[in-house]
């Protein structure tokens, strides 16, 4: 029986993986870890722990008993935060992870290095520029072509976090004022970009050794608490669909193969496209899987998370195609609800349409 360790346990996107992974070997048995012991008791796994924080400096100590106690073959980390903390501790946790080199963690992990790697290697990205004092955001707007509107963010985060278009200079800098006096946040944390208007894709891709495993692509088309969210877009999307782009497949696969020739793991891409259509890349979520992975898992004829654990195990697998897709799968996520799969022929099952009974037009 495989075992297999889950940080951030009790949390959406840990309960979601642990659903993939389940899907996709009946028989696997789930150990959840937490610093929270309030979000972990929402935790789906079989057996659960309450840890330090992963900035303790017993952390990996405690991480590394739990992982001999259960029997863990391996150690799979849900936020960034996560990623960064095994990837400086995988040589104490006895290589039982599996992740990419801790150089390319770091890379990714800091949005305007990684953009500004991407476009000197040719591959689509938005223009971006780091804003360092308040005083140039002028500056960065000039640079940007006087835009319509640029796109403000910060370096690093999940969820759009920090996030906002913005139509003019006095905007960004009342933004990011805000951040920096209401939140802490310094000024040098943000980034403006050109905007990207056209239709965000979501990308997740499983690799070892350099090798491309599996590649499977879907859109958002609405987001979570959108009503209450400024910036109106986020990469955790309410409804998404399964989706055939080669064009997303091709620049997602030119990106990861620039930034590591050698790639191993996950690597979750966002992209948008610009005004002219292409996508272009925003981010590289990598070494975790996406909150939304069920529909990378749970559609095609390949359960990714599943696969991603049978290869770090080093078992065999035969992928007969790296670009698994079937379209038309539709996944519906809300606050305290259960993601759902479903087939676009299957939108009206159970379902009346009264728009034109009663006299309606």
């Amino acid at each position: 029986m495989t075992r297999v360790l889950v940080t951030n346990a009790g949390s959406g996107a840990s309960n979601n993986v642990m659903r993939s992974v389940r899907a996709g070997d009946a028989s696997l048995f789930v150990v959840g870890c937490h610093d929270d012991q309030f979000l972990l008791k929402n935790s789906h796994a079989d057996r659960n722990y309450l840890v330090p924080p992963s900035g303790h400096s017993t952390w990996a100590r405690v991480l590394r008993h739990i992982l001999m106690t259960e029997r863990i073959d391996l150690l799979i980390p849900i936020t960034d935060a996560d990623v960064s903390a095994v990837s400086r501790a995988r040589k104490k946790l006895g290589g039982r992870v599996f992740l990419p080199r801790s150089s390319v963690i770091t890379l990714c992990q800091d949005k305007y290095r990684l953009i500004a790697y991407l476009r000197a290697k040719g591959v689509a990205a938005p223009a971006t520029y780091p804003v360092t004092d308040l005083r140039r955001i002028d500056g960065i707007f000039r640079r940007l072509g006087r835009p319509v509107r640029a796109w403000c963010r910060t370096r690093a985060g999940a969820g759009s976090v920090g996030a906002l278009p913005v139509a003019t200079p006095e905007q960004a800098r009342s933004w990011i004022t805000y951040w920096r006096d209401m939140r802490g946040v310094p000024v040098d944390s943000f980034t403006l970009s050109e905007y990207l208007p056209g239709r965000d894709f979501g990308c997740q891709s499983l690799w070892k050794d350099g090798q491309l495993i599996l590649i499977k692509t879907s859109e958002r088309l609405s987001y979570l608490a959108r009503g209450s969210n400024p910036a109106t877009t986020s990469s955790v999307a309410a409804l998404s669909k399964t989706v055939c782009e080669p064009r997303v497949v091709e620049t997602c696969v030119r990106a990861v193969r620039a930034i590591d020739r050698r790639a191993s793991g996950i690597f979750g891409i966002d992209l948008k496209e610009d005004v002219r259509g292409a996508p272009c890349i925003t981010e590289i979520n990598i070494g975790r899987f996406s909150s939304a992975t069920n529909i990378f898992d749970l559609t095609g004829k390949h359960n990714m998370a599943a696969l991603s654990v049978r290869i770090a195990r080093g078992e065999p697998v035969e992928v007969s195609e790296e670009y698994d897709v079937t379209e038309n799968h539709y996944m519906l996520r809300d606050i305290d609800s259960t993601p759902r799969m479903f087939h676009a022929d299957e939108f009206f099952d159970a379902v009346e349409d009264a728009r034109n009974m009663g006299g309606a037009r």
